[in-house]
């Protein structure tokens, strides 16, 4: 698969969006729509549902909220990285960083600001963090890319 091309839903980047505000969950769902290559397969409005939403789905790609009531996206990232390391997970703030000291334990898991997602960055994300290797570039993956 190459990530950002048109492809059916069963070989596209399956994306679970885990945010509080209805708002946003929104927009990811539209960008994910009009951006090829993925597909948005659930959303979630907590940290427990999208801890429980990732078991059901099953996605590729995990876009999930920093600030969230409850368990936070931060917990949550924890709890992926360690339980699912075959997905990508990627932390989404309004804020420019987190300043929240057991986020520095996470640093394989890239932040990005909610006011610059989009089809580029979505892209972007998936070729630099992407788990399953683009067949047009195995050989740079498979001699210096970033393992899983």
């Amino acid at each position: 698969m190459t990530p950002g091309s048109p492809t059916t839903i069963n070989s596209s980047v399956r994306v679970l969006t885990v945010d509080d505000q209805a708002l946003f969950r929104g927009v990811a769902r539209d960008v994910i729509d009009a951006t090829p290559g993925f597909v948005a397969v659930g959303e979630a409005a907590s940290g427990v549902e999208g801890l429980e939403a990732v078991e059901r789905l099953s996605p590729q790609l995990v876009l999930l909220d920093v600030r969230m009531p409850g368990m936070d996206g931060i917990e949550v990232a924890r709890r992926l990285t360690a339980t699912h390391p075959e997905t990508v997970v990627v932390l989404i703030s309004i804020e420019e960083g987190i300043d929240v000291p057991s986020a520095a334990q996470l640093d394989t898991v890239p932040l990005v600001r909610k006011q610059d997602f989009g089809p580029r960055l979505l892209r972007r994300l998936w070729k630099e963090h992407g788990r399953i290797a683009d067949p047009t570039d195995a050989g740079s993956r498979a001699s210096g890319g970033r393992s899983g």
